[in-house]
């Protein structure tokens, strides 16, 4: 029997604004296993980024329960390392002290020096030799996500929560940064991979980045159907989307999310 190294049961979330109580999350149920990668997709308001803020232990259900590695989870932890949609990179500190800060706030044990040479890896990994010392402002928006995600991964933690974080990014560094993102998590085959929540509204890309894909419905937010992605890894962006078999995923990906909504507003079925 294989064991999750995350587990959501049954959770609900609730928020309250202008005095009023909203229902974000109903009974969202599903396992991610260790070193998987799994997308949450969905309609805009369907509770994508209020999952992830329970994960990190942000936010408190009303009901259910999150486990990790079969405990609990009760706020915030070291084995969680988190990629927001927005780089979060500290403006008074160069890039490679925020990958520094990170280092420290997770791997206690680790020297100075070696917090050093560990950001200056990274710093390589994502392209960025060479800019340790410059401040966030002196970097474009692009350059600041790959700091952030070289620092969420210096940290070594075994999970790493991801926040749309290529949102914000245009269009050419966005493929840039999904395909140094997929390189860094597949590694060499040395080390087990991280596993991933990723929350994204873009289709191909949790298809993709991810091994299954967790589909909610409209607000609030309930699991629709989770699909396991068809295609080998590696995948090659390029000649896999030119493919029936891409596209007829798509299209059911398409129709759970758009079929969905159409039902919530009363309009008929979408035909793909």
């Amino acid at each position: 029997m294989t064991t999750n190294k995350i587990e959501i049961k049954n959770l609900t979330v609730n928020y309250i604004e202008n005095k009023r109580s909203f229902n974000a999350l109903h009974d969202v149920s599903f396992g991610v296993g260790n070193g998987e990668f799994v997308s949450v997709i969905g309609a805009s308001g369907c509770g994508k980024s209020t999952l992830l803020s329970v994960l990190e232990g942000l936010r408190q259900p009303v009901g259910g329960s999150v486990e990790i590695d079969g405990s609990q989870l009760h706020g915030t932890g070291t084995e969680r390392g988190v990629v927001f949609q927005h780089y979060s990179l500290f403006p008074w500190m160069t890039t490679r002290k925020n990958i520094e800060f990170g280092i420290k706030q997770a791997r206690h044990d680790i020297k100075r020096s070696e917090r050093t040479r560990i950001a200056e890896d990274f710093l390589n990994k994502v392209g960025l030799n060479g800019f340790g010392s410059k401040y966030p402002s002196q970097l474009s928006g692009g350059m600041q996500q790959r700091a952030a995600i070289a620092r969420a991964l210096a940290m070594d933690t075994d999970i790493l929560l991801m926040d749309e974080p290529f949102s914000a990014i245009d269009a050419k560094n966005r493929v840039i940064l999904q395909e140094l993102l997929l390189k860094l998590w597949e590694g060499d085959g040395t080390e087990p991979r991280k596993t991933v929540v990723f929350v994204t509204h873009d289709i191909d890309e949790a298809i993709l980045l991810s091994d299954k894909i967790v589909v909610l419905t409209a607000h609030p937010g309930t699991v629709n159907e989770i699909v396991r992605v068809p295609f080998e890894r590696p995948r090659n962006r390029e000649q896999l989307v030119k493919t029936d078999e891409y596209g007829k995923f798509r299209n059911k990906l398409l129709s759970l999310l758009y079929n969905d909504i159409a039902e919530r507003i009363g309009g008929d079925e979408v035909v793909l």
